[in-house]
């Protein structure tokens, strides 16, 4: 029985997470870390982690950035992993990610779905068949009105896995719309699309001679993120201090 803290345990991902963790007999929910205190939970609730006196093998982020700096103190202190989910750190938070996995095991993914992390592995082998035969490598994303970025970070997460395999020998081209000009073969297209409540679909082109090969991934709720949370949690629960990420936990499946 893996036993987590849930950081951020009354937002939306925390209680999917909650969900999730109710229903899986190899996971619990001890302790959960809100300011907010509105949501019945089964588990006791701390307004700050530093409060936190329950004993956890790993920690499962979704708060906000405000919050990590205390958050990595706590789990280089306690000694206890933490599957990193929150986003919108500053590159001096970043650098404390990397200087705190020096003491604790931090796992951190662009996406925590067991799905799109098991395309990369995928797509890393397609592209070293693909690329050298000529084929055209595109990305359309598709996400909901609200969302504020674009390209995702999913959508580029899946254009470096093909990029590394290759040497990193492509460039990323995001608009054609300023330019009349062929295609560069060199080149990774990446389109996004904003509408409606899609919750995230993200498609991969090999675009050949007489032949197309696509790779799609499409999330029906947050709940795929969350499952793969709770899959990192159970991974890193007594790891070593190091950086992980979702291909870690693909790999020991």
């Amino acid at each position: 029985m893996t036993r987590v803290i849930m950081n951020g345990c009354n937002g939306k991902m925390g209680q999917v997470i909650t969900g999730i963790c109710r229903e899986d007999p190899e996971v619990e929910i001890v302790a959960g870390i809100d300011v907010y205190d509105k949501v019945a939970n089964d588990y006791p609730v701390f307004s700050n982690i530093a409060q936190c006196d329950v004993q956890a093998d790993a920690i499962i982020d979704f708060s906000n950035a405000a919050a990590v700096d205390g958050l990595l103190d706590y789990c280089a202190d306690k000694q206890v992993p933490v599957v990193l989910c929150t986003t919108g750190l500053s590159d001096a938070q970043l650098e404390k990610v990397s200087e705190t996995a020096k003491k604790v095991a931090i796992l951190k993914s662009a996406n925590m779905s067991l799905g799109i992390n098991t395309l990369m592995e995928l797509l890393k082998k397609a592209a070293l068949v693909f690329a050298p035969a000529g084929y055209d490598m595109e990305i359309v994303e598709k996400h909901h009105n609200q969302k504020l970025d674009a390209p995702s970070g999913t959508a580029l997460a899946l254009a470096d896995s093909m990029n590394e395999a290759l040497d990193n020998a492509y460039t990323y081209k995001y608009d054609r719309s300023q330019e009349r000009a062929k295609r560069d073969p060199k080149e990774i297209g990446i389109s996004a699309v904003r509408g409606g409540n899609i919750v995230g679909e993200h498609e991969v082109i090999f675009a050949g001679m007489d032949e197309v090969i696509e790779f799609k991934h499409t999330a029906y709720s947050k709940g795929v993120f969350g499952k793969g949370a709770v899959e990192a949690a159970k991974f890193l629960a007594g790891k070593p201090a190091g950086m992980y990420d979702m291909a870690d936990v693909i790999a020991a499946k």
